[in-house]
């Protein structure tokens, strides 16, 4: 260290070697959620589905932070990744640091919000129609005019978002984990399941489960909410039909996978006029898309009116 002009100034911390100390920092964290991702997931392809990314660019950061960390966390496998001693040491303090990240940047992005915005969220299987429903109820409702932010994603990430304070409200899939936050009543909607267009199941009068059995099942990922695509999955087994499924992240992949001729799926897209596609009124109201309400305190004003447009549109 040295003095100037009576100053006590410290020459590594000039501003080319803040930057770079930042941009390590970034790093670090970014890497350290590769780590966490990996660690949870048990494989790196749907760690890799998790982050929206590929799994390259994935495998890399982790090659990364083991050089920088100066030891193995991940043993790689044919059956998938496998946490070393020093991963399972490590684990717990890279998810602190990466939740504290996290926190981090919903606070400052709330601090930053323009005053009067709703923020909500809305699971990708609600239907179009509901989710402007939604957005128009929030605006001239109960809102004043404000101005109203929409955020489509996953019910895991939803729960997050309201939970962290990112988002006020948000209507999600049930069954979900949501310690944390206000949840409102479960409400059934309709859901259909669809099939490729001449498939023996569209041509029959009375049509069943296993027949579905020679197509594979268009669903969204399991880590978009684990007990839903759980129990749907549960559902088709007890019906009599265990079949492969393939990813899909929305209800236009759903639509597009069946029209290819190899799949069935089920979505909140009303029947009409789709090439290549039917729709299957079977077990309505085992197959109806479950959903609530979810809120942070202080949004329950909101959170009502978004259960009343549910309550119109449930199953009756």
């Amino acid at each position: 260290m040295f003095y100037h002009s009576k100053r006590l100034v410290n020459p590594l911390f000039g501003g080319g070697v803040r930057r770079r100390w930042f941009n390590i920092a970034m790093d670090l964290i970014r890497h350290l959620g590769y780590f966490v991702a990996i660690a949870d997931e048990g494989h790196f392809g749907r760690a890799a589905t998790v982050l929206d990314m590929t799994q390259p660019p994935l495998s890399q950061g982790l090659r990364r932070l083991e050089t920088r960390l100066g030891v193995e966390l991940v043993h790689r496998t044919r059956q998938g990744a496998v946490l070393t001693a020093a991963g399972r040491q490590l684990l717990p303090r890279a998810r602190l640091l990466v939740d504290d990240a996290e926190r981090l940047l919903a606070e400052a992005q709330r601090i930053a919000r323009t005053r009067g915005t709703v923020h909500w969220g809305a699971t990708s299987a609600l239907p179009d129609r509901i989710v402007t429903s939604c957005v128009t109820v929030l605006r001239t409702g109960t809102t004043s005019g404000e101005a109203v932010s929409t955020d489509m994603g996953t019910t895991v990430d939803l729960v997050a978002a309201v939970r962290s304070g990112l988002c006020d409200l948000a209507v999600i899939e049930h069954p979900a984990l949501v310690d944390g936050v206000e949840a409102r009543s479960v409400v059934k909607l309709p859901r259909w399941i669809v099939v490729p267009a001449g498939h023996r199941s569209a041509a029959g009068e009375r049509p069943a489960f296993p027949m579905l059995a020679d197509l594979t099942y268009a669903a969204y990922p399991r880590a978009a909410n684990p007990p839903a695509s759980d129990t749907v999955r549960d559902l088709l087994r007890e019906r009599g039909l265990d079949v492969q499924t393939v990813t899909v992240h929305d209800d236009r992949a759903v639509l597009a996978a069946v029209a290819a001729g190899t799949s069935f799926g089920l979505t909140t897209t009303a029947p009409s006029d789709i090439p290549g596609v039917s729709w299957l009124r079977m077990a309505p109201q085992a197959v109806a898309l479950r959903c609530r309400v979810i809120h942070r305190a202080g949004a329950a004003e909101q959170a009502d009116a978004l259960d009343r447009v549910l309550y119109r549109e449930r199953l009756r």
